[in-house]
C-alpha cells in the first residue's frame, strides 16, 4: 500500500486529506516549499497537500494582501535562498515524512533521493510508546543460536548449554500497539550504527544487554574481524582481578563499536584510605561515573542502568559509603535510605546527561528501567524460586500508559534523556530466567530469578532500543 501510493505520488497524482489543523505546524517547517508530502504514520495511508491546497490555505489564514508563509522568506528572499542553497532548492516537491519509526523515513527518503526530479526529504519521527503492547509468537524467533554464540555468551546464562530442556521463552517476539517495528538483524543494525559508537553502561543486567547485542550483530556466528579495542576505553584487566571493568569490540566492516563498562551505581567511586588493607569508597550521589567523564565525546548512543545493588548487602560488602554534595551522609539523613539514594543518582545523572547533550546534540542518551525480579517463596539467599515454564501465566499485555519504574520515569522528565522501559514488558516473562538450569547454582540450591536466559528477553531490550536509534 505504501508502495503504491508513492507511485501515485510519483506520478503527481496527488490525493488530500491533512487536516486545517496540522497544516500551520507543518508549514513552518517548509519555508515556502511548493509541494508538501507527508506521510502518515498509519500503515498504507498517504496524506498529501497540494500546492493548491496550500495556497487556500494561505489566503484564508495570512489574507490576501501577498504576504508569505509565516516564517518563508518573502520572493526576493527566497531566490537568494534557492541561489545559496545550490540545485537542491530547485526542487519541485518538498518530501515530509510523519512516521512512528525511523527504519520507514529512511527507505522513503532513500527513495526520494533517487527520483531524478529533485526532491528536498526530510523525516518527522512521531513519539511512540513502545512499552505499551503485547507478546506474540514469532517463529523467526530467537535472533541467534544459544548453542552457537559461545564467543560472547557467558557460560552462565547461555541455557542452552545447561541442563535445562524447555526453551519455548525463545520464541516470542514484543509488538507495540500502533507502533511499526521494523525487522532487527545484525545487518540492519550495524548499517544504522555506521562509524557510530553504542555503549552500554550499568551492572551484570546491562552486561547481559551487551552480550546480547553482540550476538545480534555477529549473528551469533564466530567472527574473527571483529577487533577488540577495549584498550581505547582502560578496559583491560588488572593484576589479580578476575575480568577488566568492560569490554569494547569493533566491527571493521562498518566501524562500529559496541562495548560495556561495568558500574553498579553509577556513581563515582572516591576510595577514602588506600593504606588500609580494606579500602573504603566514597560513592557521591551526585556525581556521574567517572568513566563517563573520560569517554563521553566517543560515544554516539549510550545506554545507562542501575537498580539492584542499592541493597545493605551490596554496600556493606563493597565498602561503599554514601556520599552527597561532597559531604558524607548521616545515618538521620534522608538520602541514608538507599532507595532515596538512588532516585538521587538517577536524578542527577539525567541532568548531568542533558547538560552534556548541548555539546552533543547528535548523541543519543537512554536510561533503561529496572529489569524485575521473579523470586517467590524467599530471595536469591532464602530458598526463593522461580520454576515456571509456561509463557503468559500472568498475561501477555501492557496496557498502561507509564512506566511502572516510577522513579527512572520521573528521573528523566524534563530532560532529553530517553527512557528505555522494560520492566512491564519483562514483568510478564518469568518463565525467561536461568532459575536453576545452572549446575553451579543447581548444586547449592540457588535459584537465579534475576537475570536470564540468552537468547531471551533482553533480546527484546536491544529491539526497543534499535527501533529509537
Amino acid at each position: 500500500m505504501k508502495g503504491g501510493c508513492l507511485h501515485r505520488l510519483l506520478v503527481h497524482k496527488l490525493c488530500f486529506g491533512l487536516s486545517i489543523l496540522t497544516v500551520p505546524i507543518i508549514v513552518l517547517l517548509l519555508e515556502g516549499a511548493p509541494v508538501l508530502t507527508i506521510f502518515s504514520p498509519t500503515p498504507g495511508q498517504l496524506k498529501v497537500l497540494s500546492q493548491g491546497f496550500l495556497h487556500q490555505q494561505e489566503q484564508e489564514h495570512l489574507g490576501d494582501d501577498g504576504a508569505t508563509l509565516a516564517g518563508s522568506p518573502g520572493p526576493a528572499s527566497r531566490s537568494r535562498s534557492q541561489k545559496s542553497r545550490g540545485k537542491v532548492m530547485k526542487s519541485n516537491f518538498f518530501c515530509a515524512c510523519l512516521f512512528s519509526n525511523q527504519t520507514i523515513c529512511d527507505s522513503v527518503v532513500e527513495s526520494c533521493l533517487h527520483i531524478k526530479a529533485p526532491f528536498i526529504c526530510f523525516c518527522i519521527i512521531e513519539d511512540c510508546n513502545y512499552a505499551k503492547g503485547k507478546w506474540i509468537e514469532d517463529d523467526k524467533r530467537p535472533l541467534y543460536s544459544g548453542n552457537e554464540c559461545k564467543q560472547w555468551l557467558s557460560k552462565m546464562w547461555a541455557c542452552r548449554m545447561m541442563r535445562r530442556t524447555h526453551f519455548s521463552y525463545e520464541n516470542y517476539r514484543w509488538q507495540p500497539h500502533d507502533c511499526e517495528m521494523p525487522e532487527f538483524t545484525g545487518p540492519k543494525f550495524l548499517k544504522r550504527m555506521r562509524n557510530r559508537t553504542l555503549a552500554f553502561v550499568g551492572d551484570s543486567l546491562g552486561r547481559q544487554q551487551f552480550q546480547s547485542m553482540m550476538c545480534i550483530a555477529t549473528g551469533g556466528k564466530y567472527s574473527p574481524e571483529v577487533e577488540d579495542v577495549g584498550w581505547k576505553y582502560g578496559l583491560v584487566k588488572a593484576p589479580g582481578a578476575l575480568r577488566p571493568d568492560g569490554w569494547a569490540y569493533r566491527f571493521s566492516s562498518t566501524n562500529t563499536t559496541i562495548l560495556f563498562y561495568w558500574s553498579a551505581t553509577l556513581s563515582e567511586l572516591e576510595p577514602l584510605n588506600t593504606e588500609h588493607t580494606v579500602t573504603r569508597y566514597a560513592l557521591h550521589l551526585d556525581r556521574p561515573v567517572t568513566f563517563l567523564k573520560e569517554y563521553l565525546n566517543d560515544f554516539d548512543v549510550l545506554v545507562l542502568n542501575t537498580g539492584h545493588h542499592w541493597n545493605r548487602g551490596k554496600f556493606n560488602g563493597n565498602h561503599w559509603e554514601l556520599h552527597a554534595d561532597g559531604k558524607p551522609v548521616g545515618n538521620g539523613s534522608r538520602l541514608a535510605d538507599l532507595n532515596r539514594a538512588k532516585n538521587l543518582t538517577l536524578y542527577s545523572i539525567a541532568r548531568w546527561m542533558d547538560s552534556e547533550l548541548t555539546r552533543h546534540p547528535k548523541m543519543k542518551v537512554f536510561l533503561r528501567t529496572i529489569s524485575p525480579r521473579h523470586f517467590v517463596n524467599g530471595d536469591w539467599n532464602t530458598g526463593g524460586t522461580c520454576g515456571n515454564t509456561v509463557p503468559f501465566t500472568n498475561g501477555s499485555e501492557v496496557l498502561q500508559d507509564h512506566s511502572i519504574d516510577i522513579p527512572a520515569e520521573n528521573a528523566v522528565k524534563g530532560t532529553r534523556v530517553k527512557l528505555l522501559d522494560i520492566t512491564a514488558i519483562s514483568k510478564l516473562r518469568d518463565e525467561g530466567h536461568i532459575s536453576n538450569s545452572s549446575f553451579k547454582k543447581a548444586s547449592t540450591g540457588i535459584n537465579d530469578c534475576l537475570h536470564w536466559c540468552l537468547p531471551g528477553i533482553p533480546d527484546m531490550w536491544n529491539e526497543l532500543l534499535f527501533v529509537q536509534i
